[in-house]
């Protein structure tokens, strides 16, 4: 089983740098990607976030999206479902 912080840095390289930074004594980890521009996202990951794989791939897919609409750039496949209106 692939670690979670191996999993979003494949996500991220080599495009980002990635740092992880453990920031509180809850388990939360800040997770900083960068690049030749400067900091592109800056985003803290909860214990259960990153310990859960459905709630780490909701996690990854939604850096994607923020980080395309950022860029001008067409989103990711999972991400436009996200962008989709839910009726209640």
């Amino acid at each position: 089983m692939t670690s979670p912080f191996q999993k979003i840095s494949d996500v991220f390289r080599p495009r980002y740098n990635v740092n992880f930074s453990i920031e509180k004594p809850d388990g939360s980890i800040l997770l900083t990607l960068t690049s030749a521009e400067g900091v592109a996202v800056k985003r803290f990951i909860s214990a259960q976030q990153w310990r859960d794989q459905q709630q780490l791939q909701r996690l990854i897919t939604s850096l994607q999206v923020s980080l395309a609409i950022e860029r001008g750039e067409q989103l990711p496949p999972r991400g436009a479902s996200m962008l989709q209106p839910v009726s209640l």
